[in-house]
């Protein structure tokens, strides 16, 4: 794994400058990478071995971060404001005055010219939806649909300017087109003789559109089948390995429209299959952009509206070489997609980034949170696989981010409100914490910091375990419960604040208010804001090393070291010394 956060932990240091043996117990879920990089604080006098001194190491800047979890370089590819000048107002108005009657009865002649050509295809259709359109009545989809579709874009003012070859059924049995910023993106299906496509079994009940989009033989996907992405792909899958039964597909694999400023996640529906397909590009080279449909700007009425009122809009479409999958792409549908867009990314000049669907639901749930939509970009995909995260997780987190970023703007945190939300002082301890979410070092925690923050740091040190032996530690006169006194102890140690007032941070956890704490009461608390975990683990991983170096450096009989009670064996470190922690490859960033 590539090295995430490095920092200097504080040691103590023996005076003659020996170093210490490392503890022998080990603290649970840390070590590694996890709560030893906190400040150490200072063991009780009576504890601290003769001739030992506390050393605060400084603080080192932290080594790169994995380039995996490096933020994208498009940070929003789903919204687009866009806003008219004035001019472009007024030259919209006066055109649409002489352009929108002709356009609309032009259009609407058309479409139902076509509805008409597709009711005739599909009259008495045998086998519908199972067996292939074949004969005259494909061939009349192929013929009048895609005239009617060219001359319909003529008629809005489309001027299409079309490069490349488009491959032959043979050749290549899918299309996969990017970026799709559009419904005008529609076009492809002109050029390329009415392919079937993918679309949601809603559309084919809508009057005259759903006549003619079922003369395409749609794959379709049904919300309410819990296997509807199962049963797309085996169709997707059946009808490219019909050796030219079934007419060619389009498949727009990012899945959802962008501003096109870069090329989101493929879907892997167009890659299973392990047919060679052919990419094709899209580029809109317009000043006035009237036809970008993104989850945030202009509504489907204002954007037909705008073209159509427009003299003409450019469109350019480039179909690329075709792409047979290797016997390495065949067995890997990830692959196979990652490099036939990293083809298309570089034809079309842009940035690949990793986000998905996923990332417009967290988009517009943070929005409903009064965040920034950008808040919730966090390239869903690529963290919860890498994280083993669950999107219902992740959405809770997000409730939990809006929270502590109430207080603050732009939808970001920041060591006042991550103090405040903590219910602690702002302490170097603190501090480091802050620092260990806060990977860009810009002084502000974004939502995806915090999503990884509490993944790597703080969850893996959040164990059943940990939470046992902290609940044991705070616990100091061993009665199954701890005191607003006990708790006070620990954690004013642990954070170097002998003065800090825990009585708020207390009473939360005693959930019952009866003024001592509980295991399950204080588990619970533990569960629920992992964001604690290591001021409850600091002071464990803080005994076990004192321990260590205690029994190093005493020359005292046995007898003389069990009579120091602070440090009792089966408070944090089992007899025998045996390490009893579990670590987490989750927090090897």
């Amino acid at each position: 794994m590539e090295p995430d956060t490095a920092t200097v932990r504080p040691r103590l240091r023996p005076s003659g400058g020996r170093q210490p043996s490392p503890a022998r117990g080990g603290a649970p879920a840390m070590g590694r990478a996890g709560w030893s990089l906190w400040p150490r604080a200072p063991p009780p006098a009576h504890a601290q071995p003769p001739g030992m001194e506390v050393a605060m190491a400084p603080r080192v800047l932290p080594l790169p971060r994995q380039q995996s979890f490096s933020p994208p370089l498009v940070l929003n590819p789903f919204v687009h404001p866009g806003s008219l000048s004035t001019g472009d107002k007024l030259r919209t108005v006066l055109q649409g005055v002489i352009l929108l009657p002709i356009r609309l009865v032009s259009i609407t002649f058309l479409l139902l010219l076509a509805w008409l050509s597709a009711s005739i295809a599909t009259f008495c259709q045998p086998g519908r939806g199972v067996q292939p359109l074949k004969g005259w009545r494909r061939r009349m989809v192929q013929i009048t649909l895609s005239g009617v579709t060219h001359m319909a874009y003529f008629v809005m003012g489309f001027q299409v300017k079309v490069k490349g070859k488009v491959a032959s059924l043979s050749e290549a049995p899918i299309f996969v087109a990017a970026p799709h910023s559009s419904f005008f993106d529609g076009i492809i299906c002109a050029l390329t003789g009415m392919p079937s496509i993918v679309s949601r079994a809603e559309n084919l009940s809508t009057p005259v559109f759903g006549t003619i989009l079922r003369s395409l033989q749609p794959v379709v996907v049904s919300r309410q089948d819990h296997d509807s992405r199962k049963n797309t792909v085996a169709e997707i899958t059946r009808r490219a390995q019909s050796r030219g039964q079934w007419p060619q597909m389009l498949i727009f694999p990012e899945g959802t429209c962008t501003n096109r400023s870069c090329l989101i996640t493929f879907k892997q529906g167009a890659f299973i299959p392990q047919v060679p397909v052919q990419p094709v590009l899209l580029r809109y080279p317009n000043r006035l952009d009237t036809v970008t449909w993104t989850w945030q700007g202009y509504s489907f009425k204002e954007l037909c509206l705008m073209t159509m009122c427009q003299i003409f809009t450019r469109i350019e479409v480039e179909f690329l070489p075709v792409h047979v999958p290797t016997e390495e792409e065949k067995s890997d549908p990830i692959l196979f997609a990652n490099r036939v867009r990293q083809t298309m990314a570089n034809a079309l000049n842009l940035p690949v980034t990793d986000h998905t669907f996923e990332d417009c639901r967290l988009m517009i749930s943070a929005g409903q949170l009064t965040l920034p939509m950008e808040a919730g970009l966090v390239e869903f995909t690529k963290i919860s696989k890498k994280l083993n995260l669950k999107w219902n997780h992740v959405r809770e987190q997000l409730d939990t981010f809006a929270a502590i970023a109430s207080a603050s703007k732009g939808g970001r945190i920041g060591i006042e409100e991550f103090a405040e939300y903590l219910k602690l002082p702002i302490s170097d301890v603190l501090k480091e914490l802050f620092l260990l979410f806060d990977r860009n070092g810009d002084g502000t925690i974004d939502f995806r910091e915090y999503v990884i923050g509490l993944s790597i740091l703080c969850n893996p040190a959040n164990t059943e375990e940990t939470i046992q032996m902290a609940f044991q530690l705070f616990d100091l006169d061993e009665d199954g419960t701890i005191t607003e006194g006990e708790f006070a102890c620990i954690i004013q140690s642990a954070l170097r604040l002998p003065d800090l007032d825990v009585s708020v941070l207390f009473k939360e956890i005693d959930a019952d208010k009866t003024g001592k704490v509980s295991y399950e009461e204080f588990k619970n608390f533990a569960l629920k804001h992992p964001e604690y975990a290591s001021l409850f683990t600091t002071y464990i991983d803080l005994q076990r090393h004192q321990l260590g170096m205690f029994e190093e450096h005493n020359t005292e009989p046995q007898a003389l070291i069990s009579e120091t009670p602070p440090l009792a064996r089966n408070k944090v470190c089992p007899e025998g010394g045996e390490d009893s922690s579990t670590t987490s490859d989750k927090k090897d960033d």
